[in-house]
């Protein structure tokens, strides 16, 4: 069944965080839970682990209420990082999987292997604070998994990590997808949801406005976009003046535009063998997950919120 998120909602005075929201995360799933700062991410995050109640609706895992779920089952990595800086590497993963009902051999014996696999093994005895940012949220990442969760909640896991500390905490990621683990993140770098996730919910002032597969999205605001090259007029300036196109590039081995939903893209096929005679190449184009949050969410002035709400 998994995780079941039932029209919840959530306000913090006057502000309203989350609305209506409803989803769905099978179990096993990797999931992306996208949307601009202030969307109500974090808040759902928290209302998931609990930390949070929602003001209405309900919020279950395999049909039980959250708030009936033991705290071991789950593992959050919170956006800021919530570690204690003067404590060691070794002392803290220790510390925090005995606090989560992990018994001391079981612990050192996760920290270990996930020291080894990050090859930060020479800062165990390192403080937190004498850390890089990147291997602060390598060990912020193996706090969240040591005590074993069925449920992992990351909130923006890759904020601030170089090219190669992302593709070791990807592969991480994907690991512990192996392993049977449910995981639910957000994060600004769709380029990794796309590749890593099975389902997404894009969400904005507290809403749902896109959810499904990963392919399922792409394929639904698929057919508005059409990519062409004309062998004998590369810039076709006469799209410019075409009703319901809209040229979004030209660059030099195609030309993008998104067309009105009613249009026919054979209507532009048409034109441009009238124009060209030759096609080298006409493609109606499914959009990367970055087209689609912007066309969806866009660059948006966002109401001042609590610190609490992201």
């Amino acid at each position: 069944m998994g995780l079941v998120v039932d029209t919840i909602s959530k306000s913090f005075g006057q502000f309203q965080a989350v609305k209506d929201l409803s989803m769905e995360v099978k179990e096993g799933a990797l999931f992306g839970l996208l949307g601009a700062n202030g969307a109500g991410k974090t808040t759902t995050m928290r209302m998931v682990l609990d930390i949070f109640r929602p003001d209405r609706g309900q919020i279950t895992w395999n049909g039980k209420d959250v708030r009936e779920i033991p705290r071991r089952e789950l593992g959050y990595l919170p956006e800021e990082r919530g570690l204690y800086s003067k404590m060691s590497v070794e002392e803290q993963l220790l510390f925090l999987a005995q606090l989560n009902g992990l018994s001391k051999r079981d612990a050192k014996s996760a920290m270990d292997e996930w020291l080894d696999r990050f090859q930060i093994n020479a800062n165990r005895k390192k403080k937190i604070e004498d850390l890089s940012k990147g291997n602060q949220q390598k060990i912020q990442f193996l706090a969240t998994i040591l005590h074993n969760p069925s449920i992992l909640i990351m909130d923006e896991p890759f904020s601030g990590l170089d090219p190669v500390n992302a593709i070791v905490l990807k592969d991480a990621f994907l690991e512990m997808h192996r392993r049977g683990k449910t995981i639910i993140f957000s994060t600004h770098q769709l380029d990794q949801v796309e590749e890593m996730c099975e389902d997404i919910v894009i969400m904005n002032k507290g809403e749902a406005v896109v959810e499904g597969s990963v392919q399922e999205v792409r394929r639904q605001h698929g057919r508005n976009i059409v990519r062409l090259k004309l062998e004998n007029d590369p810039q076709a300036l006469w799209l410019d003046d075409m009703d319901g196109v809209q040229v979004t590039k030209r660059r030099q081995d195609y030309i993008e535009m998104q067309i009105r939903a009613d249009l026919d893209p054979n209507v532009i096929l048409e034109t441009a063998l009238q124009h060209s005679g030759q096609i080298n190449r006409f493609e109606l184009a499914e959009p990367s997950l970055t087209d689609i949050f912007i066309e969806r969410v866009g660059n948006i002035a966002l109401p001042d919120a609590p610190t609490t709400v992201a």
